[in-house]
């Protein structure tokens, strides 16, 4: 089958933020990713082969000077030296580990050096979603026209209803092709500026803000978004314990990258956690935090409260919502936030796979287990979240750790 990935930055800008953070901070730590599937899809006979095929081509994959002179641009909080790595860097198949049980259900597993592995997430997640819809017939029974122009109405929608909208949609996207027009046609839309009616022009009251995958906002000369994933705080959680793992994480990240990339995910082991130990300085230093499960409404007020009993002003904060949006959804969750904080959305699936007649896929790729240095011991790592469908990783770690927090 043909090749799938074909760009190094074919990937999230997250990947990048947070290899260059293991680099500065576990540069030789070792862990385990596992690949979840929460719909426990039945994989076609084969589908380990093809995927290892796919595998096979990725260290042919590496970056060009293009790209490196956008992330120079875009991504300027990175230093010289890490774009030196970022060339000698090649994907190495023999850190994924692919099988099929006897019912066809797909087993990945990813093990190596933090800082090489954590480029395979948004590789794995893209390559099994495009192959399957092939497979499905998904993509030869695609109309791009008709895609193109409902995008282009979905875009509308979000741009005049005062939405600042980014795509997220790299991991469950149809296929390559379509997640390069969705994000070709919302940066068009945008660049409008607004719409005409028999009344006259009325600009867009909201904005696109970007694309989470750095290869196409190259291509479209926009901002790459996303700063930090939960892996950072699963890795933590074992170093520093559960109740202090969002703080020196934050402390780290900070130092790290000296005030810039100020979007922090809070919500890794519930926000009891993470409020409970929020410091005036952290809340002060990060430009605002991802809301990514839990009620949103119910998230905002916690993150308002906690705001003002720091006494920062909310509306001074960014708060990021992104947890499984559509568009209604994300109007809704606005309307509720009326100007109390700085509200922008991250959408993924909802852009790069909502096409007629098919079915999006629920698969992710976690962090399981890690160890400081090759010389220490192996742990499990765990996600909990706000959402009880979202919890991930070893059961009694989980019920251990929950048991912990109440």
């Amino acid at each position: 089958m043909r090749q799938i990935i074909h760009h190094f930055t074919d990937n999230d800008a997250y990947t990048f933020s947070c290899q260059y953070y293991i680099l500065q901070t576990y540069p030789r730590s070792e862990v385990e990713y596992t690949f979840f599937d929460r719909h426990k899809t039945v994989y076609p006979a084969g589908f380990a082969e093809l995927l290892n095929e796919q595998l096979g081509y990725m260290p042919s994959v590496i970056i060009t000077e293009e790209e490196i002179d956008f992330l120079k641009k875009r991504m300027y909080y990175l230093p010289e030296w890490y774009f030196t790595f970022l060339r000698g860097y090649r994907f190495n198949p023999h850190e994924v580990t692919v099988w099929q049980d006897e019912e066809g259900h797909l087993n990945v597993k990813v093990c190596g050096k933090w800082y090489s592995t954590i480029m395979w997430e948004m590789p794995i997640l893209s390559i099994v979603s495009e192959l399957m819809h092939t497979l499905q017939g998904d993509i030869s029974g695609y109309d791009p026209k008709r895609e193109y122009e409902r995008c282009v109405e979905k875009t509308r929608k979000i741009l005049s209803s005062g939405l600042l909208l980014g795509d997220m949609g790299t991991r469950r996207r149809m296929s390559f092709d379509h997640h390069n027009m969705v994000v070709r046609a919302m940066n068009e839309v945008n660049k409008e500026g607004g719409y005409t009616d028999e009344t006259g022009f009325h600009p867009w009251t909201g904005r696109f803000t970007g694309t989470s995958n750095v290869y196409l906002a190259m291509k479209n000369d926009i901002v790459p978004i996303g700063t930090m994933s939960h892996q950072i705080i699963e890795f933590e959680e074992n170093v520093s314990g559960v109740f202090e793992c969002n703080f020196n994480v934050m402390r780290k990240f900070s130092d790290v990258y000296d005030g810039d990339n100020g979007i922090y995910l809070y919500d890794c082991f519930g926000d009891k956690v993470f409020f409970s130990n929020l410091s005036k300085r952290m809340a002060m230093m990060f430009t605002g935090l991802r809301i990514d499960s839990g009620v949103e409404e119910e998230q905002l007020e916690k993150i308002i409260a906690k705001y003002k009993s720091l006494g920062i002003d909310p509306t001074t904060k960014q708060v990021v919502f992104s947890n499984g949006l559509n568009i209604d959804r994300a109007i809704e969750i606005h309307q509720y936030v009326n100007g109390r904080m700085k509200d922008s959305y991250g959408m993924g699936t909802f852009l790069t796979c909502d096409v007629e007649n098919v079915k999006p896929m629920n698969i992710v790729v976690k962090l399981t287990k890690m160890r400081i240095t090759e010389k220490r011991e192996w742990h499990d790592c765990v996600k909990l979240s706000c959402d009880k469908g979202k919890t991930l990783g070893n059961p009694e770690k989980c019920a251990y750790l929950l048991r912990m927090i109440g």
